[in-house]
């Protein structure tokens, strides 16, 4: 099975915690945006990051000194937010390490598609920033199916925004097994999804995985963290529902 994740703004720059394997599968496209984001404006890159003048020049001066292939950080450490934090992965035993390897996938607007321990460097692009790139009029028409085409084939386990998700999801055949996990709390009989406490979960979900070797979309509902519990009474065979009191 695949399992798909979304990256994290907040980024740090580790080469000593776990060496790099590989290089990004998509670099090239990678220089391509790059490139383009260099050729930009500090106010249009203000506008394109949504930032402050402050955190507009740490990128702007990061983008000036821009070596893709120097002072790499392996994917799974290189992304610190709420998610990675509770995945955990630096105290990963060798098994599980090889399970986030196989299976693990983290979407990126900038990368495409990394596995865990492809080498990146810190940057700031969101998948639906309005960025226009060889020709296409955004990061979405730019990766077109090749965010899609590097996971399928396999059951897919999504664990990311619909930001991120709607990149596979869009190409997906009817026959094809996309399963949406959810974690929510239910209020006056609705669901209700607090982002904090389900980005917590995914990234718990992904430590539970890899540690339980988990090969099969029913063993996922044996997940019971954070106060969370799987809600059969909400679940499909495509949706698996987790509720916290």
């Amino acid at each position: 099975m695949k399992i798909i994740i979304s990256p994290a703004k907040k980024m740090v720059v580790d080469s000593d915690s776990f060496p790099v394997r590989n290089q990004p599968h998509f670099l090239a496209e990678t220089a391509q945006i790059a490139r383009q984001l260099q050729a930009m404006t500090f106010s249009q890159l203000k506008d394109l990051w949504r930032t402050n003048d402050a955190l507009t020049q740490q990128n702007v001066d990061r983008l000036k000194h821009l070596d893709l292939t120097a002072q790499q950080t392996p994917a799974i450490i290189a992304y610190s937010g709420l998610q990675y934090q509770y995945m955990a992965p630096d105290v990963f035993t060798a098994p599980a390490l090889d399970y986030v390897q196989a299976n693990l996938r983290i979407l990126s607007g900038f990368y495409g598609v990394l596995r865990p321990f492809d080498g990146v460097v810190p940057y700031r692009l969101e998948m639906q920033a309005k960025l226009a790139v060889g020709g296409a009029k955004n990061l979405y028409a730019f990766w077109g199916d090749k965010l899609y085409q590097a996971v399928s084939g396999e059951p897919i386990i999504n664990l990311a925004s619909e930001e991120y998700a709607k990149t596979v999801r869009r190409y997906l055949r009817p026959d094809e097994p996309f399963i949406d996990v959810v974690f929510a709390r239910e209020i006056n009989g609705q669901l209700k999804t607090r982002a904090t406490h389900a980005k917590m979960a995914r990234g718990a979900l992904v430590r539970y995985m890899a540690e339980h070797q988990v090969d099969n979309v029913a063993a996922l509902q044996d997940f019971a963290e954070l106060n969370f519990q799987f809600a059969p009474e909400h679940s499909t065979d495509r949706r698996l529902v987790f509720i916290e009191p």
